[in-house]
């Protein structure tokens, strides 16, 4: 079953640790040395930019990956919202 979540980068907060990079293949380094999400091209995640951060929504079976890279960003620049967080 594939849950839809969202996941939010707040690269002004980013200091490109990258510990994200190790436990979600989906966070990926920048040209500007920062973290950044790819969601690739399978279709299944909505990118865009509010409030100066990356939002993504994904609808697929990663959501562990991504709790994962969020619990090691140092310094908390990496949230992930599902629809039980809008409740």
């Amino acid at each position: 079953m594939t849950t839809e979540y969202q996941v939010r980068l707040d690269r002004s907060a980013c200091d490109g640790v990258f510990a994200c990079l190790a436990r979600d293949d989906r966070f990926v380094e920048a040209s500007d040395g920062l973290a950044t999400i790819d969601g690739g091209d399978d279709g299944s995640h909505q990118k865009r930019t509010m409030d100066g951060a990356e939002v993504v929504t994904f609808t697929d079976g990663q959501l562990t990956a991504a709790e994962q890279a969020a619990r090691a960003c140092p310094v908390d620049a990496i949230e992930v919202l599902t629809g039980e967080d809008n409740e």
